[in-house]
């Protein structure tokens, strides 16, 4: 059975809005309410983030072995390499000017909602952490979300984190204390891709 040209230029937007809608139907999927959580964590309207900065599979040409978190800051994407040239990319919100970790590290330690405490000089710039010296208990207010992953050197906290984020708006954009947040439900999806020990490559411009 033949099939004319005016035949495929018709059905042609139909199978691109099914490939679009196949998109959406896998990120709703990513962002799906994950009541199992110590803290349940509703479904993302996937509205408040970019395309461009949602989960996704890409091509990603590197030298680095699979099982390398790679940081590209000025990008604002943060890769899992996957090998054969392929990653999973993230959208990450980084550090403003003069705040950022660069070069390598490794993931020191992992926690589960995670408490924070300020750091002396979080505390120095901006005096409103001082009511927090004592340490924030971890949930859903806490500015490290669903999960941490810390970054060491040598033996030593470098005080930078990988975090969640209750503010999706602040994903794309350079406004944190130095260290890299991602929506919460991407740093639950990396935190299970990561043991402790994994290299962390942090690229600056």
């Amino acid at each position: 059975m033949s099939i004319s040209r005016r035949g495929v230029l018709f059905g042609l937007p139909l199978f691109l809005a099914g490939c679009a809608h196949t998109g959406i139907g896998e990120q709703r999927l990513n962002y799906a309410a994950k009541p199992e959580e110590k803290f349940p964590l509703p479904a993302m309207h996937l509205d408040k983030v970019k395309p461009e900065l949602r989960r996704q599979e890409v091509a990603y040409d590197t030298s680095h072995p699979a099982g390398t978190v790679v940081v590209d800051t000025p990008a604002r994407r943060l890769y899992y390499v996957l090998g054969d040239g392929r990653a999973m990319r993230y959208g990450v919100g980084v550090g403003r000017q003069g705040l950022a970790l660069k070069g390598d590290a490794y993931i020191g330690r992992k926690s589960e909602w995670p408490s924070w405490t300020p750091t002396a000089n979080m505390m120095r710039r901006d005096p409103r952490n001082l009511k927090f010296a004592g340490g924030m208990p971890g949930g859903p207010n806490n500015p490290l979300g669903a999960r941490a992953l810390y970054l060491y050197r040598g033996g030593n906290d470098t005080m930078f984190r990988l975090h969640g984020t209750n503010q999706p708006q602040s994903i794309g954009h350079a406004m944190s204390s130095g260290c890299i947040r991602m929506l919460n439900h991407d740093i639950i999806d990396l935190y299970s891709r990561v043991p402790v020990g994994s290299r962390v490559v942090v690229l600056q411009a």
